[in-house]
């Protein structure tokens, strides 16, 4: 049996009359960029998040960087982050002038390692001004943890730490809306604990647009107003520019797909973890859970419907590399996510890292493999997966 690693058809098929109303409206409006449409969608994020403030953007790579803008980071600062994540996240940082301080992952939930995010900032020293410094002499400016998978980051440690030292916290949520988190003070969304959380809207995330789309949450009205106008070339009044930003405004038609699709995402991250459970059963009747790791779920038992939403459903496998061709052989899809840390990347030679500075990431790199999880997906399908893993290991 063929199974796609993601067939986005399935889930037009349900919204394609929906989408094809408001495509008309926005042709019958002419209003392209930014207007009632996006502000919709804005408001609908604040609302589904938590968020203060919510400013849409050209992509989730632009909503990375657009925070590092709003924070004044640049050439000579540092950002701690992890190695193991999407090319953005570090290249944000770069596009700043500023250095990424990679921090390594926790085996299990492949998240950046509380623990070690502790000790490194412990062994920095401090400047005169009482700003922490790296082990390179940058000054670090903020933390971007990334909530994989859409798994959230141990954000209660994370956010300690990140008041300890004085230092804003940008989430990269991109593959993470609408992933719960049991704070010590309740359930919160991910992308609404730090000063900035950062949303992808790539058609593949388990919210995608139509092409490229992104968004930015704050906290602060002010870095909210400031967002706004970094987004459009720094200017708050047309043709008068106080800094310099960028072209980073949503399309209404993102929008209006995005705010179609919004109010299903409770339902499609629920098959997701449906399908997940299918797998466990599955690969447990196979007697694989010796031979393979099956995603953590490390919220579980909180009672948050959305303690995981398996943006992707990643294991680890012996003999990786062998069993993605056996099962691409089968037509069953599968992707690696990702197959070289960031730290290990030509373009981050000058950073100064080498192979063995960060042994979980680069065994994760080694060992793991994106099985379909999309909500549409069948049991008979998520069988066939397994069959398939299963008749690769006899």
């Amino acid at each position: 049996m063929q199974v796609p690693l993601l067939d986005l058809k399935l889930q037009y098929q349900t919204l394609r009359e929906q989408v094809r109303v408001e495509v008309d409206q926005i042709m019958d409006s002419q209003v392209f960029i930014g207007g009632p449409k996006v502000e919709a969608f804005e408001r609908a994020v604040c609302e589904y998040t938590g968020a203060a403030h919510a400013i849409g953007v050209t992509s989730g790579s632009d909503a990375l960087l657009i925070a590092l803008m709003a924070l004044g980071i640049k050439a000579g600062d540092a950002v701690i982050t992890t190695p193991y994540t999407f090319f953005a996240t570090a290249g944000s940082i770069a596009r700043v002038g500023a250095a990424s301080v990679f921090i390594d992952i926790d085996p299990q939930s492949y998240n950046i390692s509380t623990s070690a995010l502790r000790s490194y900032l412990e062994s920095c020293k401090k400047n005169a001004q009482g700003q922490v410094v790296s082990h390179a002499g940058q000054v670090i400016r903020a933390i971007m943890p990334v909530h994989l998978y859409g798994l959230c980051c141990a954000m209660d440690e994370i956010l300690e730490l990140a008041g300890q030292y004085g230092l804003p916290v940008i989430e990269d949520s991109a593959q993470a809306l609408g992933s719960q988190y049991p704070s010590k003070n309740g359930a919160v969304s991910a992308g609404a604990m730090g000063d900035f959380g950062c949303y992808s809207f790539f058609p593949s995330k388990n919210l995608g647009a139509f092409g490229d789309a992104g968004m930015v949450v704050c906290k602060d009205a002010k870095m909210a107003e400031k967002l706004r106008a970094l987004r459009n070339h720094g200017g708050e009044q047309r043709y008068y520019h106080k800094m310099i930003g960028g072209n980073f405004r949503l399309d209404a038609l993102q929008a209006a797909v995005l705010a179609i699709k919004l109010p299903h995402l409770d339902s499609w991250s629920a098959k997701r973890r449906v399908n997940a459970e299918l797998y466990r059963k599955g690969f447990a009747a196979a007697g694989l859970c010796s031979t393979l790791t099956l995603p953590t779920q490390p919220y579980a038992a909180s009672g948050l419907p959305n303690h995981h939403i398996f943006n992707q459903f990643v294991v680890r496998a012996p003999r990786r590399d062998e069993l993605c061709a056996y099962l691409s052989e089968s037509q069953i899809g599968n992707a690696i996510y990702y197959p070289l840390p960031l730290h290990l990347q030509e373009c981050f030679a000058c950073l100064g890292y080498k192979q063995g500075d960060f042994p979980e990431a680069e065994r994760a790199a080694k060992e793991t493999i994106a099985l379909p999880i999309f909500p549409e997906l069948t049991p008979e399908q998520i069988q066939a997966v397994v069959d398939a893993i299963a008749a690769f290991y006899r």
